[in-house]
């Protein structure tokens, strides 16, 4: 399931279930090569500048198969990335996929799994312009259950403002720029939450630190718009195509602060948290308190079509691995 009902035990209820089961191997710079042998100099100018571009899929266990989530969309906007970064990448969207699928089927992975692919300049030099330095590729894949281990989020509004397109783009996925959301998500974390949402910098709201962010209100759905400073989520798109099939309007607007507290249901949205309830902001309950009808609704068709159960009309939104 993608968004879990129940608390790991032994398990800080609050934190993020994100801790990494090592494999046999990874896939980098074109080979399948053994786990601990994947390594990077010191002096790669990714550590040092976050000159990288990077993804994050899942793939679903069933009984038959391993079920990798629109794996094309993901390897597209990697490359998007990286276009916007200015990076070249040394490999199409579509040799990455073949390597993805390699990559699992090396590691005979068959269980929920998290997928990161990762492009970024390489050792070099310690120029910032990077003109010229190489530019390498990995793939590492690992199980994965989920990312929150709560049923419902208790989040915080992050001090720390959502950076924008004038400072350095937030639509592409590029390994600097979260830094941005390290020091709303540890500023959450230290205070007791399981989430920060950031506002942009005309002070609207923007996303999570990881997520995008959907309201319901009166039977509608509200999600910030792209000029919001937001990334274009792959599982926000695939949200506002299942409400369509659910007979659920989804407007694209800005959403005020002030929205959050008096909405009916909130929700977060991303590839690593599924579709992820939020019970309270700041304290204060998002309505009842607990999980919406309409979250629900939606998680349910969510889990449907990750798993292969349900298309929705997306048959290529699901790549059987074996």
């Amino acid at each position: 399931m993608v968004v879990e009902m129940e608390q790991v035990p032994g398990k800080n209820p609050s934190a993020s279930q994100s801790e990494i089961q090592k494999t046999d191997f990874i896939w980098m710079n074109g080979a399948t090569v053994p786990w601990d042998e994947a390594k990077v100099p010191v002096m790669t100018h990714a550590l040092h500048y976050g000159t990288g571009v990077f993804e994050g899929l899942r793939g679903y266990g069933t009984d038959e198969n391993l079920l990798v989530f629109r794996m094309k969309e993901h390897f597209e906007r990697l490359q998007q990335s990286a276009n916007i970064c200015d990076i070249e990448s040394p490999y199409s969207s579509v040799e990455l996929e073949h390597a993805c699928l390699e990559l699992l089927r090396a590691n005979q992975i068959k269980e929920d799994c998290y997928i990161r692919p990762i492009v970024f300049v390489g050792f070099s030099g310690i120029d910032l312009s990077f003109l010229g330095y190489p530019v390498q590729a990995a793939i590492v894949a690992f199980p994965f259950k989920h990312y929150f281990s709560k049923p419902g989020l208790d989040v915080c509004i992050s001090s720390w403002t959502r950076l924008h397109d004038a400072v350095t783009p937030p639509m592409a996925k590029i390994c600097g720029n979260y830094v941005n959301s390290v020091f709303a998500k540890r500023e959450a974390g230290k205070n007791g939450f399981d989430e920060a949402i950031m506002l942009n910098s005309t002070g609207k709201v923007s996303e999570g630190s990881g997520e995008n962010i959907f309201v319901v209100k009166r039977g509608m759905l509200y999600t910030p718009t792209l000029s919001s400073s937001i990334l274009e989520g792959i599982t926000r798109n695939t949200v506002i195509e299942l409400a369509g099939k659910l007979g659920f309007e989804v407007v694209e607007r800005d959403i005020m602060r002030a929205e959050l507290y008096t909405a009916d249901e909130l929700f977060l949205t991303g590839t690593a948290a599924g579709i992820a309830p939020v019970i309270s902001v700041d304290r204060k309950s998002v309505a009842s308190g607990s999980v919406g009808i309409m979250t629900r609704r939606l998680s349910e068709a969510y889990n449907s079509l990750v798993m292969g159960k349900k298309t929705f009309g997306h048959d290529d939104w699901v790549t059987r691995v074996y």
